[in-house]
């Protein structure tokens, strides 16, 4: 996908969840975009190779574990003295229905998609504030919005990371920084689990009648990181072929 559009030389940029799917494209993405881009995933190995793979800098981290966060945001910090952009793509599933879901599969869901947003955007702003910009894009989901049987967790998460995103929108537009938050539509590993019947009606209800690929959430993500972007803050925007008309 060609990047003409879009040029972030000399910013940098932290993506969570950066190993693989959505996360590992966003970071291909700014990456050809001439951005110094950071990927941190929890497996040091598969966040390593890709990294390796993409010209990028790659940091295992623990998003749920505030130091292992602003060890990451140090690091930026130390080493390009600069942070631009952040996008918080981490997230894991522990799917079962509510009767049946534990308080681990409850608690390490949320503490990695809600936590993990909330502690890098934490970490992050002060940097923004004194340089008074910034850009967050958080990943949120259809689910957070109508819920996915089986998801209670997962769709918990996704609700309050919408809260959050339009809170902190709120509470950092006078400092330089936009909040938003993209709900994609792709084909990745966190569709694995879902039953190939359950598959096929989704597929049904997406207009384009097709799941998206993980690179075509990028220009979405690249809009909402640019200059050009600075009056757009506290927007939920569907990258996901129609399916949330």
């Amino acid at each position: 996908m060609s990047n003409l559009a879009f040029n972030f030389q000399g910013q940098s940029v932290i993506v969570t969840g950066a190993a693989r799917g959505i996360g590992l494209a966003i970071a291909e993405f700014f990456a050809a975009a001439k951005a110094n881009v950071y990927m941190v995933d929890l497996d040091q190995n598969e966040i390593s190779i890709a990294a390796k793979k993409t010209g990028a800098i790659g940091i295992p981290a623990d998003v749920s574990n505030s130091t292992d966060v602003e060890n990451v945001v140090s690091q930026v910090i130390a080493e390009t003295g600069r942070i631009d952009i952040l996008v918080n793509n981490a997230g894991i599933l522990r799917d079962g229905v509510v009767w049946k879901l534990t308080d681990e599969e409850w608690d390490s869901v949320l503490a990695v998609h809600l936590g993990g947003t909330f502690r890098f955007t934490r970490a992050c702003t002060p940097h923004f504030r004194e340089r008074n910009f910034g850009r967050i894009i958080n990943v949120t989901s259809y689910t957070g919005l109508h819920g996915n049987i089986g998801q209670a967790n997962y769709g918990a998460a996704k609700a309050g990371i919408i809260g959050f995103t339009k809170t902190t929108a709120k509470e950092l537009a006078r400092f330089g920084v936009t909040v938003n938050a993209i709900s994609p539509n792709a084909a990745t590993r966190m569709i694995d689990s879902i039953p190939e019947d359950k598959k096929a009606e989704l597929v049904s209800g997406i207009p384009v009648a097709r799941w998206g690929e993980p690179a075509e959430m990028c220009p979405a993500i690249g809009f909402l990181s640019s200059q050009e972007a600075s009056y757009v803050t506290g927007v939920i925007l569907p990258v996901d072929g129609g399916l949330s008309i």
